[in-house]
């Protein structure tokens, strides 16, 4: 008899389970209010992580709002922002250590933040100016930084799931006490990379944490209609994995169960799945308009349990910020990150050889001579491309 029944239950009547069968508990420690709830049991903070926290936090609204009106302009091709889901992804990533590796989806750019990401090295990107880390290939928030150990994002939807098992699991072998952490949203949870990853994480024991952003929507496609089962979370236990759910809009809540998480998947060497509830407030990007599939009751329902708010009021009832302190924060990030784009969006981009460099340790014939027709192709028709100029 196999290890999955052998200790089993047996019953001599017709039983069957369905998606209730389970019950999963949501942790919850901080109120709308900002004051916590009876009992709650808190993380590990103190006013200078708060601060960083917070800072993280203000700064991505503002970059929101600046990049999102830069791209209603036509100064920039596309953005997506990270509005209403800054507590799931600010709070995971304050619980890691700097060596453990980050796999996102697309709207963490908190995370790369929160880590050290400059100013100016997210305008480089978003402008793919000679500037950017990624040398102009790819489009805007499709960030990367080896430096900080954020692994470049990729357009297609949850490859960077199996790959997070192989990046955990490559700590293990290598005997490091570090792990991987990968973000992906509930429709991202609909791929097949998804269950292959997580199964290859649970057979493995890669100490990998699975983070999904349960945000309501894959893109226009509410969770009603992506799948009947209870959430993503309720797959965790299919698989062999520790498991929880989270208020994804509680910075304390996510915190505390990603510090644990970490703590279990290093000392375990095994995989965790977290579900963070919560809500995205803005459009899935900005090619995409909610008013279309989401009403504006609803936006406005989630908009009372705003992240950053919640955290905000926790924080001026410990004491640790005035609504001067936070006023000022605001101001100097619309100041700096305006400056930054004056400078980024004059840059040039970057020449065109550096298109097949990288790739392979050494160009290839194959790329040199798609590299060669690229060039002739240019100079044939100069009226098409008036503004490359040797570049990308």
């Amino acid at each position: 008899m196999s290890n999955a029944t052998s200790d089993n239950e047996t019953v001599h009547r017709v039983s069957f389970l369905d998606r209730d069968s389970i019950n999963i508990p949501i942790l919850k420690i901080l109120q709308a209010d900002g004051t916590v709830y009876d009992n709650a049991v808190l993380p590990a903070i103190d006013e200078a992580l708060a601060h960083r926290i917070y800072d993280t936090c203000v700064f991505t609204r503002v970059l929101d709002e600046r990049m999102l009106s830069a791209q209603r302009q036509g100064r920039i091709s596309f953005y997506m922002t990270c509005t209403g889901e800054e507590a799931s992804i600010i709070g995971s990533t304050a619980s890691l250590d700097d060596g453990d590796v980050i796999l996102a989806q697309y709207r963490e750019h908190a995370a790369i933040r929160y880590r050290g990401f400059t100013t100016e090295q997210f305008m480089n990107q978003l402008f793919s100016n000679e500037k950017d880390l990624g040398k102009g290939r790819q489009m805007p928030i499709h960030y990367g930084s080896a430096e900080l150990n954020y692994q470049t994002i990729s357009s297609p939807l949850a490859t960077q799931i199996p790959q997070a098992t192989g990046v955990g699991y490559s700590f293990k072998m290598q005997g490091k006490r570090n792990i991987a952490i990968c973000y992906f949203g509930e429709g991202a949870a609909s791929e097949g990379d998804f269950h292959a990853g997580l199964n290859m994480a649970a057979v493995l024991k890669s100490p990998t944490i699975f983070f999904c952003r349960n945000n309501g929507y894959a893109i226009s496609t509410p969770t009603s209609e992506q799948f009947c089962g209870n959430g993503i979370a309720s797959r965790g236990p299919g698989y062999g994995i520790h498991t929880i759910r989270v208020d994804g809009n509680d910075m304390l809540a996510v915190l505390a169960a990603t510090q644990q998480a970490r703590a279990y998947a290093v000392e375990n060497h095994s995989p965790v799945l977290i579900e963070a509830m919560t809500y995205r407030l803005g459009a899935h990007s900005s090619s995409d308009d909610p008013s279309s599939y989401r009403s504006k009751d609803e936006e406005a329902k989630w908009q009372q349990h705003d992240p950053v708010k919640r955290f905000k009021l926790w924080m001026f009832n410990k004491g640790w910020l005035t609504e001067k302190q936070d006023a000022e924060m605001y101001d100097k990030y619309r100041k700096e990150i305006l400056a930054e784009l004056k400078v980024a969006e004059k840059l040039p981009m970057s020449m065109l050889d550096t298109i097949i460099e990288d790739v392979y340790d050494t160009p290839t014939p194959r790329l040199k001579q798609q590299l060669t027709d690229l060039k002739q192709h240019l100079k044939k028709y100069p009226d098409s491309y008036p503004n490359s100029k040797g570049r990308l």
